[in-house]
């Protein structure tokens, strides 16, 4: 039924949520910031929360690249009353020398892209930053399944914007109708390439009810892509 599957890559195959709190763990270590919070947690309730807010903003044009790594990076540290720009840089700069050496995946992630290339075309289609999303996908073993990655910075705006959408059909040589796009965000992913027309393989690993329309396909684990007719 399909040429083309375009695949996200962060919480969809590559394990970002268990890697970036991993290589989190390993900085607060490191810049011993237990001087300044009760705990691990507190820290890194603080950062996942203003990150989320932030990588909105940035989503939808309203800041860039730059505003979003140095605000989310300096946001707990200000909030434990430490206002010190180079640590903010130092720390934010150890963090990516360490988080894209990451291994991790999702369950099965693997096994499911076995299947699926061994059938199709896979291309990565995320709004990640291309000195990471690569080397992700080399360190996890990952990047030989895929045609090409396909990335929000390539053209300068990001998902859901249906922009992105059509300038991966277009890399893909691909028309809509012969493509699916499978992603964990519903809004950037699902909503995104529902706008556009193509469909959509929501991978709900967070198990979201309500959803305001039907995806085409939904699978909660990786282990049900073979049961899928597609």
């Amino acid at each position: 039924m399909y040429k083309s599957l375009f695949i996200d890559l962060d919480d969809t195959l590559w394990d970002f949520s268990g890697n970036a709190e991993e290589t989190f763990r390993e900085v607060y270590a490191l810049y011993a910031f237990q001087r300044y919070f009760d705990s691990f947690e507190q820290f890194y309730a603080l950062y996942t929360r203003y990150n989320a807010e932030l990588w909105k903003a940035y989503a939808a044009g309203e800041i860039t690249k730059d505003d979003l790594n140095r605000r989310r990076f300096a946001y707990p540290l200000l909030c434990a009353g430490v206002d010190d720009a180079r640590l903010f840089k130092d720390y934010s700069d150890k963090f990516f020398s360490i988080i894209p050496f990451k291994s991790r995946l999702k369950p099965y992630a693997r096994e499911a892209l076995e299947y699926l290339s061994s059938r199709f075309r896979l291309y990565v289609l995320s709004n990640g930053f291309r000195e990471l999303q690569e080397q992700k996908m080399r360190s996890s073993g990952i990047l030989h399944y895929f045609e090409k990655v396909i990335l929000s910075e390539d053209i300068g705006v990001h998902k859901p914007c249906p922009a992105l959408f059509h300038f991966a059909l277009s890399v893909a040589q691909t028309d809509v109708k012969d493509a699916l796009m499978v992603g964990d965000s519903w809004e950037a992913d699902i909503e995104g390439a529902h706008g556009v027309g193509m469909r959509q393989l929501f991978y709900n690993v967070q198990g979201k009810q309500d959803l305001p329309f039907r995806p085409t396909y939904m699978i909660n684990d990786w282990r049900e892509i073979q049961g899928l007719d597609i």
